[in-house]
């Protein structure tokens, strides 16, 4: 048995099962009598646009953005890539000429929108009196402060001029059939690519609430806009909405499912600990080192061979000079808690690919992971402190590089007890 080729093996599974391919075509609303336009946003929209035109019997057009080096080709439908996680002006220009887009459409036509993670960034219209380099500084502050990937997206909500609902209003009266892909903590449709086309129940004094609650000094037209309530997003029950349906393609769950069944394959009872786990990276790797040494010492909750399941999004307070990555930060966390413990492997990855802004999805430890950082010259716990996860693993070899994978239900986590 390879601990570590069971590992990828589950971890590519987890990705597989997530593969617009086989998820979305069941979902496919009838054509309409008017026209099909099809809108989307995020590291996976791309790839569900291609799937959506292979199985659409009929005509169509639309446009769709994703992540630099994320686009495949298409023929009806116009893929654009920008920048993630910080946003530029091809993301810009693109949430504008979607906006214009769907404002002509009428109550025969449909609107297809392809939702997955990452599109928050990928489609930034700043709200009026904002620039983007307003909400540039924003997301850097967002990214660094600690905040929670619901925080962040409330956040953003109030100071756009599409998300928030905001997009869904602009295609009234046409029908609008909302197909996502969740990476968020929940599977909310607010929180996954901060919902535009999507009720938003929350307030500008909540995104306030939040500002004042990590001490983020926002530019101070962002500030303005917030505090004079001119950001307030469009609310659930807003008639503007009354056309529009949500369906999930595929969650997080159902990539932990895929990896458990792998698990079994191999003899090994999975555990699934939950697809919504949350918390400074750090923190929960050192939880997680406990609960791996519980089922190794005492048999609890299960029997080895076991492997730990779990998914979510963490997050990273930056307070070092490295490269970040939170996955990366809780396995580095993790193997500092396990201490070298016998019989003990673990991975953990973003199924987009892309951990923190590296293009690297995540590595894996081993039992002898502390050992032969310290042969090499490398000090673990400095590693952790200075936030260089991917440095540390990346030196030993151990990253885990799968290039875009054009899906995205976030962080995946295994820790495999022998």
């Amino acid at each position: 048995m390879d601990p570590r080729a069971i590992l990828r093996e589950m971890f590519d599974a987890a990705v597989r099962a997530a593969q617009p391919a086989h998820c979305l075509p069941p979902l496919l609303p009838g054509a309409p009598r008017g026209r099909t336009v099809v809108i989307g946003f995020g590291k996976g929209s791309a790839e569900m646009a291609r799937v959506l035109e292979a199985h659409w019997p009929g005509p169509l057009s639309g446009l769709v953005v994703t992540r630099y080096g994320y686009a495949v080709p298409c023929e009806r439908i116009e893929i654009v890539e920008a920048a993630h996680p910080v946003p530029d002006a091809a993301g810009e220009a693109a949430a504008r000429r979607m906006l214009s887009l769907v404002g002509p459409l009428g109550a025969d036509d449909l609107v297809i929108c392809l939702v997955s993670g990452g599109g928050s960034a990928l489609l930034p219209l700043p709200a009026e009196g904002l620039s983007l380099a307003d909400k540039q500084a924003v997301n850097r502050l967002l990214l660094a402060c600690g905040a929670t990937i619901s925080e962040m997206n409330c956040l953003r909500r109030h100071l756009s001029a599409i998300k928030g609902g905001r997009l869904a209003a602009a295609c009234h009266p046409a029908r609008v059939v909302n197909l996502l892909i969740s990476d968020v903590p929940g599977d909310r449709p607010g929180d996954i690519a901060s919902g535009p086309t999507v009720g938003d129940p929350s307030h500008c004094e909540d995104a306030l609430e939040i500002v004042r609650r990590y001490r983020i000094t926002l530019p101070a037209a962002a500030q303005a806009l917030l505090e004079s309530g001119r950001g307030e997003s469009v609310k659930p029950g807003d008639p503007r909405l009354a056309g529009v349906e949500t369906h999930f393609v595929t969650t997080p769950q159902m990539a932990l499912l895929a990896a458990a069944a792998v698990a079994a394959k191999h003899g090994i009872h999975p555990v699934v600990l939950g697809d919504s786990l949350e918390g400074e990276a750090r923190e929960v790797g050192r939880v997680m080192a406990g609960m791996a040494q519980q089922v190794q010492r005492h048999h609890q909750p299960a029997q080895p061979p076991c492997v730990l399941l779990s998914g979510g999004e963490t997050t990273v307070t930056l307070r070092g000079k490295g490269r970040g990555g939170r996955n990366v930060e809780f396995l580095l966390a993790l193997a500092l808690g396990l201490d070298g413990q016998f019989g003990t492997w673990a991975l953990a990855g973003d199924t987009d690919g892309v951990d923190g802004a590296e293009e690297i999805a995540g590595a894996i430890a081993t039992p002898d992971t502390l050992a032969r950082a310290w042969r090499a010259g490398i000090n673990p716990r400095a590693a952790l402190d200075d936030n260089d996860a991917h440095g540390f693993f990346q030196a030993l070899g151990d990253s885990v590089v799968t290039g875009p994978t054009l899906t995205n239900v976030n962080d995946f986590r295994a820790i495999l007890v022998l």
